[in-house]
């Protein structure tokens, strides 16, 4: 199911500094998002699904379009992504006054993709495998490229979700002992693990990944970071964490870090979803995953768990 060691390694560069520098350059466009008590003790939920654009995607986004020159800008952004990505560059773009296009999967979520285009930005449908490639054949032609994950603008604006854990559990008088991301590209869960372990060593960054998509998870136990086929990752219902492998400069944060990951079943993550339901949260399958991961390991004697519920950007969901 693995291939083999994908990509010349990446040099570690992002620092709990850059994720601080992103934090003030995306003030201005993306608000904090709660931190609320789960109905389970001990177990905390980051909602990003209340994030602008529905999902923690915006943080990257913004944070990465404001880094870019103002010609940059001008000569317009180019990305591939299953949608959230997509829809969150698509309106930072708008916002910032440059154009955008975005590639996305054939595989892609027809509400998802709608998102896209009503963001303003062109829209390119390629099969599944192509979409990296067709997104680089534009950025060649011009456009500059803005990653949904790959990218140190990308993972330092994700990083912030981190930061506003640390500040609001400290605000609440708790203690946090372990953090919990869903990982499918890596920007997310590598972001958080500079942030929080850069801030406080003694909190525990964990990520979640589908079993049906559990490259990540293979890669850790490798020591190396794997490639699993599109087929493969595809078969997941969390249609926002099939990427094939974590991007080069994820993994190389993350391995550096030594971040470990709890696998979860599809039954797992339909429950979880279920599970935030019942507790008035909606989030998307690739959101509960987390959750999910959570809930099936239990609790630590002291401290609490935080759960990142990254997007709530499912069929019929509002956002």
């Amino acid at each position: 199911m693995a291939g083999g060691t994908a990509g010349r390694a990446a040099t570690v560069t992002i620092t709990v500094r850059d994720v601080q520098a992103a934090a003030r350059r995306i003030a201005p466009h993306v608000g904090q998002t709660p931190l609320v008590p789960s109905p389970e003790p001990g177990l905390w939920l980051k909602l990003e699904n209340q994030q602008r654009s529905g999902a923690f995607k915006a943080r990257g986004a913004f944070a990465a379009l404001t880094a870019l020159t103002a010609a940059q800008r001008a000569g317009g952004v180019v990305t591939h992504s299953s949608g959230n990505h997509g829809r969150a560059l698509a309106e930072a773009a708008r916002e910032l006054g440059c154009p955008a296009t975005v590639v996305v999967p054939d595989t892609a979520l027809a509400h998802k993709v709608a998102a896209i285009r009503a963001a303003g930005a062109h829209v390119e449908v390629v099969p599944a495998a192509q979409r990296a490639s067709r997104a680089a054949v534009l950025a060649a032609a011009g456009m500059t490229m803005v990653p949904p994950f790959d990218h140190e603008d990308v993972m330092a604006g994700q990083g912030t979700v981190g930061l506003e854990i640390l500040a609001q559990a400290a605000e609440a008088g708790q203690a946090v002992r372990r953090v919990w991301a869903p990982v499918g590209g890596g920007g997310l869960l590598s972001g958080i693990a500079v942030a929080v372990v850069g801030t406080d060593a003694s909190v525990t960054v964990v990520g979640a990944e589908p079993e049906l998509a559990g490259d990540f998870a293979e890669s850790v136990a490798r020591g190396r970071r794997v490639t699993w086929p599109v087929s493969d990752t595809g078969r997941t219902v969390a249609d926002g964490l099939r990427l094939p492998s974590v991007g080069e400069r994820p993994w190389q944060h993350l391995h550096a870090l030594r971040i470990g990951v709890v696998t979860v079943t599809e039954e797992q993550i339909l429950q979880a979803m279920d599970w935030l339901d019942e507790a008035g949260v909606r989030a998307e399958p690739s959101g509960a995953v987390s959750v999910a991961a959570a809930r099936a390991s239990g609790r630590l004697a002291d401290g609490i768990d935080v759960a990142v519920v990254s997007g709530g950007n499912r069929a019929g969901a509002d956002g």
